[in-house]
């Protein structure tokens, strides 16, 4: 912290900006120390908490500007590279797609309070063709209302956070060492969680020449497509004879699940973390013939195979054939 403090002093609002910009790109670079200390700083008159406040806030504006252009321009393609790069592969981009169903544009200002999810919003919303007005608006106003409160919180107990300084500085370097400890053991610990879950949804797959073989031998095959409603809605396409039905609601619709027929989950998820994660619930409830397409519905689409229209209106799902 006393580090922070003097960076702070020396260089200013830059090191804010600077920061907060890397942050909002998603490396792990956490800004709220360093606005904990422009507050204290800005309470003991050695720093303009405003203007301080105002470079932090265009830094998270930028950057956010900046995912929501790749996502206009790349789509899902983002969303699947910061995926991949997630320590949690399989609800990083789902959890989002969520919010932004169920709360739409206001969901702009909650994500800046969840981990995992502020990064992805943006590009979220450039990937639904969102006006970019309206979502600067809301993005500056969640941005404010984020890195405000950190600041807020600095003005308000900078006595105390002074106080930590000076403990923290007598203990020395031993702090230091057990804090990036401490980090080196998250980081550690999720990517464990990462690998057991990625060991686990290892099972026998299907690939898309595979099933459109069945397909062309008439075989009756159950076919579920598993995508969120956000990616339904911004590529509305199924594979043929597929039903789209929600993952998350997978003890709701097991039931329905025929068991003399092979059943096919796919999704659009990097490793098909969610038709795994289906698969192996349903194998838990006595569904044996189920396998994820290898792929998923982006691995059909590149062997050209036909696709379906997926008309959503309100609670009526119709499909068109378009082969």
């Amino acid at each position: 912290m006393e580090n922070i403090l003097d960076s702070l002093i020396r260089h200013g609002a830059m090191v804010l900006f600077c920061i907060v910009f890397v942050e909002q790109m998603g490396l792990p670079l956490p800004s709220p120390p360093f606005l904990l200390a422009a507050g204290a700083l800005a309470a003991r008159g050695q720093m303009n908490g405003t203007f301080a406040l105002t470079m932090a806030v265009l830094a998270s504006i930028l950057a956010d500007s900046i995912w929501f252009y790749l996502g206009w321009k790349r789509g899902g393609g983002i969303l699947k590279l910061l995926c991949k790069i997630s320590l949690e592969p399989d609800s990083c981009v789902r959890r989002t797609e969520n919010i932004f169903v169920r709360q739409g544009v206001r969901g702009i200002v909650t994500a800046k309070f969840l981990p995992g999810v502020g990064t992805v919003f943006p590009p979220l919303a450039g990937m639904f063709k969102m006006k970019y007005g309206r979502f600067l608006v809301f993005d500056a106003l969640g941005a404010l209302l984020y890195l405000g409160s950190f600041v807020v919180l600095g003005v308000l107990f900078n006595n105390q956070l002074e106080d930590l300084v000076k403990a923290l500085s007598r203990l020395g370097l031993g702090v230091g060492v057990f804090l990036g400890a401490v980090v080196a053991a998250y980081v550690a610990f999720k990517f464990g969680q990462r690998y057991w879950f990625l060991r686990k949804m290892r099972m026998a797959r299907i690939t898309p020449e595979e099933l459109r073989q069945k397909q062309d031998a008439g075989e009756a095959l159950w076919i579920v497509d598993l995508r969120s409603l956000a990616a339904v809605e911004s590529d509305p396409f199924l594979i043929p004879g597929a039903r789209h039905l929600f993952v998350d609601e997978v003890d709701r619709w097991h039931s329905e699940v025929p068991r003399d027929r092979d059943v096919i989950l796919y999704c659009s998820c990097p490793n098909e973390a969610s038709a795994a994660r289906a698969a192996l619930i349903l194998h838990r409830r006595g569904i044996t013939r189920v396998r994820p397409l290898l792929g998923g519905i982006d691995a059909w689409r590149e062997h050209n195979f036909p696709l379906a229209k997926l008309e959503i209106r309100e609670t009526l799902v119709e499909v068109k054939n378009n082969e």
